[in-house]
């Protein structure tokens, strides 16, 4: 069994949910090496994502843990036996892994929701923008290192626009549209580009207003990533060390619910259009 040096995202998710079903089985790692015929250190392996698992190896383990949710299980033997090799792939080596992660994290997405109370979310933002953003780091970027980011960024945009395009909803706060990263031509292009990207029908784009009484959710920022069954969602909130990935089954009960609430006091999408071409003329 070949193990691997640096598991990507959705390895380690696939993993994760195995120890998930043994653990909820009752069974220690030895017992289920057992049922296997190896030994505790593979199952240790698989479950960390070091290791991959066949399908047959897969399905006798999930009979073994008693469950039988054969969509959940169809939908870890797809992630325990794909081999995309996706646009990102070229990025490999070049970018820190999670910006890797997070592209196919999209790529496998069947749903996309995004609030943001600061920033334009990343799969709307212009290229301009993106650059601005990126160059506010500190210490800045080498300008190669800086352009592979913006370029990664602006290729993310097939998981909203490409053939294989997902249903995506942002919720905006009035602030990440007024706040100019760029200067007053770079903010007007980004305002007219997310207009123009919300007149597609699989995208829905709404607007959180100042004026808004009560609205307590400025730190609602969250993005939420549909999977192919419900258990194998997965949320991303940035963290002062970085971008987390969440799977626990109630953190996402709790971001589903974020999100509705949210999406409940945002304006409706024509009136955010509008709110959104308002603003764009005050530039």
């Amino acid at each position: 069994m070949a193990t691997r040096r640096n598991p990507t995202a959705r390895q380690v998710r696939l993993g994760t949910e195995l120890r998930k079903m043994r653990d909820a089985a009752g069974l220690k790692a030895t017992q289920a090496a057992a049922l296997l015929g190896v030994s505790s250190a593979q199952i240790s392996q698989i479950e960390s994502g070091i290791a991959g698992v066949s399908e047959e190896r897969l399905r006798r383990l999930a009979a073994h843990y008693a469950c039988t949710d054969q969509e959940f299980i169809d939908a870890l033997v797809a992630m325990a036996t794909e081999r995309t090799q996706g646009w990102w792939e070229k990025y490999r080596r070049l970018l820190p892994a999670s910006f890797l992660d997070l592209a196919e994290l999209e790529h496998h997405a069947t749903y996309r929701h995004n609030v943001e109370c600061l920033y334009i979310p990343g799969l709307l933002q212009t290229e301009q923008y993106a650059r601005a953003i990126f160059s506010y780091r500190v210490p800045e970027l080498p300008y190669g290192e800086l352009e592979l980011r913006v370029r990664h960024r602006m290729d993310r945009k097939v998981a909203i626009e490409g053939p294989d395009a997902v249903p995506y909803k942002a919720v905006i706060h009035e602030s990440a549209l007024r706040i100019r990263v760029g200067d007053r031509a770079a903010s007007r292009a980004q305002l007219a580009r997310v207009l123009e990207l919300s007149e597609a029908d699989h995208i829905t784009v709404r607007v959180i207003p100042f004026d808004l009484d009560g609205f307590a959710g400025a730190a609602s920022a969250m993005t939420y990533t549909g999977g192919a069954v419900p258990k194998l969602d997965t949320a991303l909130r940035d963290t002062p060390h970085g971008t987390a990935f969440i799977d626990a089954e109630a953190q996402l009960d709790t971001l589903r619910t974020l999100f509705r609430r949210v999406e409940a006091v945002s304006l409706e999408p024509e009136r955010s259009r509008d709110f959104i071409f308002r603003l764009m003329k005050e530039l």
